[in-house]
């Protein structure tokens, strides 16, 4: 348990999400930096992500208490707001967590006199789309461009790295299955994986690059890959002979669903057949464009998933 350093006093970056997957990759950066930062914490929530540091500034608050959610604003110059829902699956509430809280937060993160206000999206939000996730995000980068806020939203593809809920999960189901694994259609959808230390390191340049104020940026990895090619990849890496099997989108995503409410833990979710709809890529130099930042290939960057494969 780290010693926690409850403080409203000197101005720094508040971050929402800081126990989950990219969350967790960004605080140890700013960390690394020598950057204040603030943790917003939800009382109860599982701490065993957060970096073992002596002096961390936490707020324990929910997004649903305003009182507490404007003591945590205190001195705040910017907020990383990165909460999400997918690893909820079918249990999660996707009009509180992304329309309704951020809705309370930039409200109050304008009060505040915030200066800076970074949210992660996904590449195909959109107010009128057709999945309910890609909806919420639509609906929720409209309530930050009608804020007043100065903000950066970047519209990721799929995100990787140790610890992730995409390559992580897709391994754990190729190392599940009995033999086949099903995928949905013909496996040709096309995704675009982007290294979490690439996202993340981009977060952060971003503070100082004006171009980015007020501005919705979408970024991608180096490579556009059918999504059946990436689960063989995850397969070969982990060293599991699968033969892999088109299904109907359709019946996959209601037979997913049904796994889900039955099985505890299952590794996949409603939410990724909504992501592996359409094809989800942006331009290949997004990163390089941007940011000035080269991009990891896949295949490079997946050697954790060794430890899967002998679990």
């Amino acid at each position: 348990m780290p010693n926690w350093n409850i403080c409203y006093n000197a101005a720094m970056i508040l971050v929402t999400g800081g126990t989950g997957f990219i969350g967790g990759h960004l605080i140890r950066h700013l960390a690394d930096l020598g950057m204040d930062y603030r943790l917003l914490l939800q009382p109860g929530i599982d701490q065993s992500n957060l970096p073992r540091q002596t002096n961390m500034h936490v707020a324990l608050s929910s997004l649903d208490d305003e009182r507490g959610v404007r003591a945590a604003l205190q001195g705040i110059d910017t907020v990383y707001h990165l909460v999400g829902v997918e690893r909820s699956g079918v249990k999660a509430d996707l009009m509180q967590t992304e329309v309704s809280h951020l809705d309370r937060l930039t409200g109050l993160a304008a009060q505040a006199g915030v200066r800076r206000f970074f949210y992660l999206s996904h590449l195909g939000a959109d107010r009128a789309s057709a999945y309910g996730l890609m909806k919420a995000k639509g609906v929720a980068e409209h309530i930050i461009r009608k804020s007043g806020l100065n903000y950066t939203i970047i519209r990721s593809s799929m995100v990787y790295g140790e610890g992730d809920n995409f390559t992580i999960n897709l391994a754990k189901l190729i190392r599940m299955s009995p033999g086949i694994v099903l995928v949905p259609g013909d496996g040709s959808t096309l995704v675009q994986p982007l290294w979490v230390e690439d996202l993340v390191t981009s977060l952060i340049w971003a503070l100082d690059m004006p171009s980015t104020q007020n501005a919705i940026l979408e970024v991608g990895g180096p490579e556009h890959l059918p999504f059946g090619d990436v689960m063989r990849m995850i397969g070969a890496k982990m060293k599991k002979r699968r033969s892999y099997v088109a299904y109907n989108p359709v019946q996959l995503s209601f037979l997913t669903q049904f796994l889900e409410n039955r099985i505890k833990g299952f590794p996949t979710t409603v939410f990724w057949m909504d992501y592996l709809a359409e094809n989800r890529t942006c331009d290949l130099d997004s990163m390089a464009r941007v940011f000035g930042i080269n991009p990891a290939r896949m295949k490079n960057k997946i050697d954790y998933l060794n430890s899967i494969s002998r679990r």
